[in-house]
């Protein structure tokens, strides 16, 4: 049975390559749910409206039953109004011989004005997953500039970090990925950082191994497991000569429907998000990835898991790297 309500789901950078992969994930019921029908808003620059008019056409031509309107534009008024779900891929590259700072600068332009643009226009319900990067501090920005929508209905992708990891490991013990649950990103969507695998469980055989015991292999998960999830964008980008698409846009669609419909009971997934008061001893006001579970549509940091000098290292310093970015980035935010 159709509910009969659309949900209104945005989506900025929508003439890129994520927003490529991604738009008939979210279009064919992958996302909100079979019977869900959608309102798919694009948003991008103006040069691109050509591009996006491709775009449209081509999800027109899916002939897709769940997809009741597209509307391309490159204006925020329309963009954000009465939003159900936001999804800001759209950033500003790193180009070469860009500072970070340059790079911060301009995308708390960008994520300063569609924060304002939520305040003003969405639902202040409104889910919004943010992609584009340095995507940890864009969302603090974005949710900072949307005073009246809760802290808690902002997040950042860290799932595709996540998938990453789960992937390594399913590989390394020779099983289909959905046989590991429980990794664990902690920290920045950025080369700091850190899989954890600790809570992780494998399952061989019919039982659930802890992961170091059905790996067999500690240097392997201390050491060049880490090292490969904390540097397989820049792998991609080495070898297709462009950033990830595929996986990016299937991680985006994971992380919004366990957001919508929940995460099953026991497992836990990697999201960045707001942190206040949690068991971890992590600032206040970052925007970090923890473990969370989410039911109706509400995350709850997975609280007390043990935490051992191995991992509380590797946690402080991608902390160090976000309070840095932070408090950069807030120079311009207030400049």
């Amino acid at each position: 049975m159709m509910s009969a309500e659309p949900v209104r789901v945005l989506v900025t950078g929508a003439a890129g390559q994520i927003a490529y992969s991604l738009l008939f994930g979210i279009a064919k019921g992958d996302v909100f749910g079979k019977d869900q029908p959608i309102t798919l808003i694009l948003l991008d620059i103006t040069p691109m409206l050509p591009v996006l008019d491709g775009v449209v056409m081509e999800l027109q031509d899916c002939a897709l039953p769940l997809l009741r309107e597209v509307i391309p534009t490159d204006k925020e008024e329309v963009a954000f109004k009465d939003l159900d779900a936001a999804i800001l891929v759209g950033s500003m590259p790193r180009r070469e011989g860009m500072e970070r700072k340059d790079l911060l600068k301009a995308n708390v332009a960008i994520f300063k004005s569609q924060g304002a643009a939520l305040e003003k226009y969405a639902k202040k319900t409104v889910k919004v997953l943010v992609v584009g990067n340095p995507a940890n501090t864009n969302c603090l920005i974005a949710a900072k500039s949307a005073p009246s929508i809760p802290k808690e209905n902002f997040s950042c992708l860290t799932r595709l970090d996540h998938n990453r990891a789960r992937s390594q490991v399913a590989m390394r013990c020779g099983v289909p990925a959905t046989q590991v649950k429980n990794v664990i990103i902690w920290g920045n969507h950025s080369s700091t950082q850190y899989p954890d695998v600790h809570h992780c469980k494998v399952n061989m055989a019919g039982s659930d191994l802890a992961c170091f015991d059905a790996v067999k292999d500690d240097d392997w998960l201390k050491g060049a497991f880490i090292s490969t999830v904390q540097q397989r964008g820049a792998a991609v980008i080495a070898a297709r000569k462009l950033s990830s698409a595929m996986s990016a846009a299937k991680a985006i669609c994971d992380h919004m429907r366990d957001i919508w419909s929940g995460t099953p009971e026991g497992e836990f997934v990697s999201m960045g998000v707001y942190s206040s008061s949690n068991s971890y001893g992590v600032a206040e006001d970052l925007i970090y990835s923890f473990p969370v579970h989410i039911k109706d549509k509400q995350w709850k940091i997975v609280d007390g898991l043990a935490i051992n000098d191995f991992s509380r290292g590797k946690m402080d310093a991608t902390a160090a790297e976000l309070v840095e970015e932070r408090d950069t980035a807030f120079t311009f935010l207030n400049a």
